[in-house]
């Protein structure tokens, strides 16, 4: 099994969409490193990216990430809700599968020398990392944030980082370790009154005597009072009890929760444990879940192979186990939107991402694999040897252009959340107005980049398109044609998202180059659909 490790890095931004797509990009263009969620937090104005891969290529975008929110973030700029004392405030490594703690420490002290030595940031190491016990726990490390680590560690020698500078940049400091997995999960009350939730938080957490394994602090967030907790070993205190715990401890100041958040991602047996909890299944066993019983079951006896497994669970509404074969994975190393029927459900449902450019780019995903079948089915081929050095340049295009237009599924939805992001930044203030300006353009000029790039690479399969419905095999002269088809749809659907996004840019120069870009590339489609209507008139006698 190849080894796999997560990394969830924390950054101090999230009211510049443009700085934390920036960064987030920073990680997707190593690669191996795949980026699998990310949540940002307006009144912390903190971002929470994880990602996962490799040992090699998640310790190399982590170093990506620091260095470019080193670049892009001020810290003497800086506000939020959130105790932090870097541009990158925590760096956590966590073993996946494959791989020991031991190993992720070992990362986290390679990495944090690197970061102290190439980048000048002080680095201190803390959780299975820590160079000494006081310097476990995050919040030792935390205390007096940004302003006061400043001038303490300019004089006192506790404060020193294991790694890096005795001085904090604009950049401040960051803290890097190795941990188990951790959940983030924040509960909103149905108060503005933020006393209550520090109350509560002191009550719930370790340090002030409450649940093992529960840090929490009391936050005022959205206009409502928040309990904001990390749950460092959900095995030992489960989930369940400590929200049931302060719901019992609301009610006795005549509040209750209104809802609750997760930040990031959460371990399957986390959710399986509240599962069991709040319905009192006291005989279940794990593998009465359809999904685990497939996977245990189906992959001990061999009866079906992964392709196979994906369309069981696709048939059943369920994303696949396993995600994609590693043949798959070898060839496009971008994470896939599940299924294609999760996929559909997540377009068909009340959220505005995806959406339709999310739709384009899949779409092109796919005229490139069709593509790639054609030249599959040339390659080797005695009638087609004349075109094989031909087809095979064909196919190794194509693919990359597949995993490029695939990662642009998840990269649009990302941009358009970044719109919505701007347009919910406070106006109260002059200031306020015109930061928020400037995110909501930053936000919607790289809205309209993401589906131009799409444009771009949809109308370049076409040009493929043309080349094996042309040269290919015969017998598959229909699927070239229909990549062709596939590809002008991508195309059409992203000139739309481009357009739509431009509209509110106030920068005319931008507006004309973007929708120059975008007729040069309908020009050239045109011509890549008649060229695919004449080849098949003469390859195949077909009517068209």
């Amino acid at each position: 099994m190849n080894p796999i490790i997560e990394c969830i890095p924390n950054f101090s931004d999230a009211r510049r969409p443009e700085v934390v797509a920036a960064i987030r990009q920073s990680i997707a263009d190593v690669p191996g490193a795949h980026v699998l969620d990310q949540h940002s937090d307006l009144d912390h104005n903190r971002t929470v990216i994880t990602f996962a891969g490799s040992p090699e290529a998640v310790e190399e975008a982590a170093f990506c990430a620091i260095a470019k929110a080193a670049e892009l973030i001020d810290l003497d700029q800086h506000r939020g809700e959130h105790p932090r004392i870097g541009a990158t405030d925590v760096v956590p490594f966590v073993p996946i599968s494959g791989i020991t703690m031991q190993d992720c420490v070992e990362i986290a002290c390679r990495l944090g020398r690197r970061v102290g030595e190439q980048l000048g940031i002080p680095v201190y190491l803390y959780e299975e990392a820590a160079s000494r016990p006081e310097r476990k726990n995050l919040e030792n490390l935390r205390r007096g944030q940004y302003e006061g680590l400043k001038e303490e560690i300019l004089t006192n020698p506790e404060r020193q980082p294991d790694f890096g500078p005795c001085r904090l940049g604009a950049a401040g400091a960051t803290v890097i370790g190795a941990r188990f997995p951790l959940i983030a999960y924040n509960v909103y009350l149905t108060t503005d009154d933020v006393s209550i939730a520090k109350k509560i938080a002191r009550a719930v957490r370790f340090s002030s005597g409450g649940f093992r394994y529960v840090k929490a602090l009391g936050l005022l967030v959205d206009g409502r009072a928040q309990v904001s907790m990390n749950l460092t070993n959900f095995r030992e205190t489960a989930l369940a009890r400590v929200v049931e715990f302060i719901r019992s401890e609301a009610q006795r100041y005549g509040v209750g929760i209104h809802h609750s958040e997760l930040v990031g991602l959460i371990p399957e047996d986390a959710l399986i444990d509240a599962a069991v909890w709040y319905l009192q299944l006291d005989p279940f066993e794990p593998d009465q879940i359809l999904e685990r019983r497939m996977r245990v079951v189906i992959g001990e006896q061999g009866t079906v192979d992964s392709g196979q497994l994906s369309v069981v669970s696709s048939s059943l509404g369920l994303q696949p186990i396993g995600g994609l074969s590693s043949a798959s994975r070898s060839q496009s190393q971008v994470p896939y939107p599940a299924s294609p029927a999760y996929f559909l459900d997540a377009l068909a449902n009340d959220s505005p991402a995806p959406g339709g450019g999310s739709a384009s780019a899949y779409s092109g995903a796919a005229a490139a694999a069709l593509v790639s079948m054609v030249a599959r089915l040339t390659i080797g081929r005695k009638k087609y040897a004349g075109v094989e050095a031909q087809m095979q340049a064909i196919l190794e295009r194509a693919e990359v252009l597949r995993a490029e237009l695939t990662a642009a599924i998840e990269a649009d939805a990302a941009a358009f959340e970044a719109v919505l992001v701007a347009y919910k930044l406070p106006k109260n203030k002059p200031e306020e107005v015109k930061q928020r300006d400037e995110a909501i353009q930053a936000a919607l000029l790289e809205a309209a980049r993401v589906p131009l790039q799409v444009a771009r690479q949809a109308v370049e399969v076409m040009g493929l398109a043309v080349e094996v419905v042309t040269h290919g095999n015969l017998n598959a002269i229909s699927d070239g044609a229909t990549a062709c088809a596939q590809g002008g749809a991508a195309l059409t659907g992203a000139g739309y998202n481009v357009r739509i996004n431009a509209a509110g840019l106030k920068d005319p120069a931008e507006v004309k180059r973007l929708m120059g870009t975008l007729d040069q590339l309908e020009v050239q489609a045109a011509a890549h659909e008649e060229a695919v209507r004449q080849a098949l008139v003469q390859r195949g006698g077909m009517l068209v």
